[in-house]
Parts: structure tokens; C-alpha cells; sequence
């Protein structure tokens, strides 16, 4: 995955400085999202190895992307076609919705407890992780009943631990020690 990340950087990167001068980062983010989930097929993902022509394996990326996709994105198809990047298409997608989030400082926190967090709670979460990351926060919250009690935060490289399997595990480890 991260020769693709490495190939798929100056693709999104170009993509985001371009949304961003013509002020359509949004606009960018949503055809990039859509082409990007329309490439992980894996009937597409052989086609884009294939021996057929770039300009053949755009076309059919670009018809059935539809108006998804408006003439610079489609030209973006069209070049990642002709130096046989299409493969990378998903990354690309993914790096550019990082720095979207990066450019309007913002983060998003994966939260794990072990019972639904009411809007109370999730509004006093993000008021904390907000003051500690200097970002603003989106919360992408889930239940997993196997924490016990707690949660699992998680920004990034960052995870923030407070269930009771974590504390457990942790304390299993300072023993066996």
C-alpha cells in the first residue's frame, strides 16, 4: 500500500492545489471520493492492468464515473490513464480528503465505547480533543460491547485508551514483566 500512497501524493496534491485555487475543494473532494470508490472495483482494478490503450481504460473510467466527474477531473483520469496510475486512483482519494482536512484544520477522531456516547457525552469529548489537538473535531463514533467499559480514541497516530479491556491488558502486561 505504500508504494501506491507513493505514487497517489503528487496526484492529490495537484488535485488540492488546483481545488483550492479555484475554490471547489469540496466540489474536488466528492469526485475524487466517487472515482475513487468506483476504481476499488475489482473488475475495474483488471482493466486498469490490462493491455489496452490509456486512452480505452480513461474512456471507460470516465463513462461510467458519468457526471460525477466534470473536465478536470476527467482530465486527471485521462493523465493517471497515460502514465498508468489508475490503480492509485482510491489512494489519491484518500490523500486529498487528508489534506482537505489538514487545510481547514480538522481531524477525525474514531471513538469506540462500550455503550452508544449520548449527545452530551460526544459534545464533551470533542470540546476535549479539540482543546488538546488545536483542530476541530468530527467524531466517528461505533460500539464495541468488548471494551467492557470506556473508550478508545483514536486521531491518527494518536489513541487515547480508557476502557477496562485496555487498562486490563495493560495491567496483564506490568505483571507478566
Amino acid at each position: 500500500m505504500s508504494e501506491l500512497t507513493t505514487v497517489a501524493r503528487p496526484y492529490a496534491k495537484a488535485a488540492f492545489e488546483y481545488a483550492v485555487e479555484k475554490s471547489a475543494i469540496d466540489q474536488w473532494a466528492d469526485m475524487l471520493h466517487f472515482a475513487g470508490e468506483v476504481a476499488k472495483h475489482e473488475k475495474l482494478q483488471a482493466l486498469f492492468t490490462s493491455n489496452l490503450g490509456a486512452s480505452q481504460k480513461a474512456d471507460a473510467l470516465i463513462k461510467i464515473c458519468g457526471e460525477q466527474l466534470d473536465t478536470h477531473g476527467q482530465n486527471l483520469i485521462k493523465v493517471m490513464a497515460e502514465n498508468e496510475r489508475l490503480p492509485a486512483l482510491p489512494a489519491v482519494a484518500e490523500l486529498y480528503a487528508e489534506l482537505r482536512h489538514e487545510y481547514a484544520k480538522e481531524v477525525e477522531a474514531d471513538v469506540k465505547s462500550a455503550v452508544a456516547l449520548s449527545e452530551d457525552e460526544q459534545s464533551k469529548l470533542s470540546a476535549a480533543l479539540e482543546k488538546r489537538l488545536a483542530r476541530k473535531v468530527k467524531l466517528k463514533c461505533s460500539v464495541d460491547p468488548s471494551l467492557i467499559s470506556g473508550t478508545l480514541v483514536q486521531v491518527g497516530d494518536l489513541v487515547i485508551d480508557s476502557s477496562v479491556k485496555g487498562q486490563l491488558g495493560r495491567m496483564n502486561q506490568t505483571l507478566q514483566s
